[in-house]
């Protein structure tokens, strides 16, 4: 991110790098970027190229390491139904059916919160990453609520779905967000004054997905009614509906340059779109079952697919062709996610095991065991040291 003045405004202006591999030349590639960019002054070079270069290190680190279990949390009475980390990784958040989402401190296992107050379910749940001070929660009382990181105050309710909310998603600028509910509509919500500000109607079935692309100013929702749709987030708007799915949508994002839309469907396949226009550019058919989950690698230049067949995928984004097969677990398969550097990747399955994998061999790294239930929730943190599992069996495990 670049800082500057212009008529006597601070202005800012990124540079994306998503090209930065370990072994890149940094003095061909600063010398690039200063071409391209004149903002960068030949007095800056030096500071440029630190900072790539620790960006290097990052991208590194910890790509042999191997995780052990490091605490066991008793989160809740009844089931988890999901688990959040924040972006730093210094604190995570756990949904129960017992009516509470909890936050716990990663380093010592320790509860710093509960967060009481809804009258049913808590299944959808978040941080406002990048920034990390606020949680929302979604509940099957068909609200959502708005907690203070740092004192487990509610800020908010959000009061105006007619049935159970599913899922949620902040923006990346921390200014709205967004939930997704059993009555065929999205909500936006604003942060600050609690109102809401639009509601997204033209589905006929649930809405199971949501997210935002990273400018913020659009919002995708997948639904049972085989459909995802994309929305203008500044108007409420809907731009355009991608059709072309004949089964329920299990995911939809967008990938970081906003370029792509990824959708997959229990059709047992994924779809690539043209996020200028939704066209579907390509098809992805690989899998003997259902498709539950589908993500980006950090670049959007690998895709993985995790399927009901026990089974997941890493796909090449721009040829499409098929990179490794990842097999080993014995059910379904309804978690992937890769890690920060985007050579390995996380899934979490109902054979109450999770499983890390090379990226792009398909080779079996790890297996995580101890779970005594199915195991819904998954994720790294931001520097990818530190793994979060939960599972129905109501704990969940911290793996360093």
């Amino acid at each position: 991110m670049l800082e500057y003045i212009k008529g006597g405004e601070l202005k800012t202006k990124s540079i994306d790098l998503l090209e930065l591999g370990p072994s890149t030349d940094v003095d061909t590639l600063v010398e690039e970027i200063q071409k391209a960019e004149p903002l960068l002054t030949a007095s800056r070079t030096n500071q440029v190229k630190l900072l790539i270069k620790r960006l290097q290190t990052k991208l590194a680190q910890h790509t042999n390491r191997k995780f052990y279990l490091f605490k066991v949390i008793r989160a809740h009475i009844l089931p988890l139904t999901n688990v959040a980390i924040n972006k730093s990784g210094s604190c995570f958040i756990t949904g129960s059916y017992d009516r509470t989402c909890k936050v716990w401190d990663t380093a010592s296992g320790e509860k710093l919160h509960t967060l009481e107050g809804h009258k049913n379910v808590v299944y959808a749940i978040a941080f406002n990453n990048p920034y990390g001070d606020k949680i929302a929660t979604g509940s099957f009382d068909k609200t959502c609520k708005l907690w203070s990181v740092e004192t487990g105050k509610c800020y908010y309710t959000f009061r105006g779905h007619t049935a159970e909310i599913v899922c949620l998603s902040f923006n990346p600028q921390s200014t709205l967000v967004a939930t997704g509910s059993m009555d065929t509509t999205a909500k936006l919500w604003d942060i600050q004054s609690g109102q809401e500000l639009f509601s997204l109607m033209g589905h006929s079935a649930e809405i199971i997905s949501l997210s935002f692309n990273t400018s913020g100013n659009r919002i995708i929702t997948g639904s049972f009614d085989h459909t995802v749709a994309v929305w203008d987030a500044d108007t409420g708007r809907r731009v355009y509906t991608l059709f072309e799915h004949c089964a329920e949508i299990s995911s939809a994002l967008f990938n970081w340059d906003c370029s792509l839309i990824l959708t997959s469907s229990m059709d047992k396949t994924c779809k690539l779109w043209d996020a200028t226009n939704g066209n579907c550019i390509a098809t992805l058919t690989d899998h003997d079952d259902e498709i539950l989950e589908s993500c980006f690698d950090y670049t959007g230049k690998l895709i993985a697919t995790a399927s009901a067949d026990g089974t997941a995928r890493v796909f090449c984004a721009t040829t499409r062709k098929r990179i490794a097969v990842l097999e080993g677990h014995e059910s379904e398969i309804s978690k992937i996610s890769f890690n920060p550097q985007g050579n390995r990747l996380l899934t979490g399955s109902a054979d109450k095991t999770a499983r890390l994998w090379d990226a792009h061999t398909g080779k079996c790294l790890q297996v995580f065991e101890g779970h005594m239930d199915e195991i819904f929730s998954c994720a790294f943190n931001y520097t990818g040291d530190i793994i979060i599992t939960g599972s129905k069996d109501n704990t969940c495990r911290i793996w360093r």
